[in-house]
């Protein structure tokens, strides 16, 4: 007769249980699959689908029972290393966001906002219309296969129940600033070439003072705006590699163990 003890029981489950969580945790806040036009059941229901796939591969879990106060730890744990990874890819589309900001305040279009189904908020036009190209460009150069395959990677390089480092976190919360020197470096073409316009429509100003700038100075603005981003939208993947590619080893850096005493 097949007999399961309690601790082969407890084994099977924390084998599936705690991987579940950490990945769980990265689809709820990583972008494309984190969207909240996704429903919640397919969230869990892709969560539950990779971890069956890669539980069989990971490394042994500890021999602690799921529902012991350790094991609620563990499983807290697993929540912020899978939420921080998934924070970690979510910066290089916030900053593609914040570039549409300052490339739609200085044009002019400040006031013409969009709502994000994503975020469920207000943002400005060409915010939104970059983040939906950064979602396609993602899926383009396969981020999201990246991500998945540095998921896994993950449990090796941090096996459960293991202490994380410091130091990747610590490098989570700098890599903040990143968002607004991105942002920056995207909208700079038409950031530079707004500020000559600017510039010679005050020289125009100056040379005749009767020229009404508000009904001439708006419809130039956004004339140049709109060709220079067209212009430099060939130069956006580059740069969107780049930062993907930055914010997965962020990613990888979470998930590096603390040096043992």
């Amino acid at each position: 007769m097949l007999t399961v003890t309690s601790t082969q029981l407890d084994a099977w489950l924390a084998g599936f249980f705690w991987p579940f969580f950490r990945i769980l945790a990265l689809v709820a806040a990583a972008p494309l699959l984190g969207a909240r036009g996704i429903p919640a059941s397919v969230k869990i229901s892709l969560a539950f689908a990779i971890t069956l796939v890669v539980a069989p591969l990971l490394p042994p879990m500890p021999q602690v029972a799921p529902a012991s106060p350790a094991g609620l730890l563990i499983l807290v744990q697993q929540l912020l290393i899978g939420y921080g990874m998934g924070l970690a890819v979510r910066i290089a589309f916030i900053a593609v966001e914040m570039a549409g900001h300052i490339v739609g305040l200085q044009m002019g279009l400040g006031f013409a906002t969009f709502f994000d189904p994503q975020n469920s908020a207000q943002i400005p036009i060409l915010g939104q219309f970059l983040s939906v190209m950064a979602m396609l460009l993602f899926l383009a150069i396969n981020g999201h296969l990246v991500m998945i395959a540095a998921l896994v990677e993950s449990f090796h390089t941090l096996p459960v129940g293991l202490p994380v480092a410091i130091d990747g976190w610590k490098a989570l919360a700098l890599a903040g600033s990143q968002i607004f020197a991105w942002g920056v470096l995207l909208a700079l073409p038409v950031l530079a070439a707004l500020m000559m316009t600017n510039v010679a429509l005050a020289v125009l100003t100056r040379a005749a003072p009767q020229l009404n700038i508000f009904v001439v100075g708006f419809p130039i603005t956004l004339a140049v705006g709109l060709i220079v981003l067209a212009l430099s939208l060939p130069y956006f993947l580059p740069v969107f590699n780049d930062m993907v590619q930055h914010s997965m080893r962020i990613m990888l850096n979470l998930a590096q163990p603390a040096a043992q005493p």
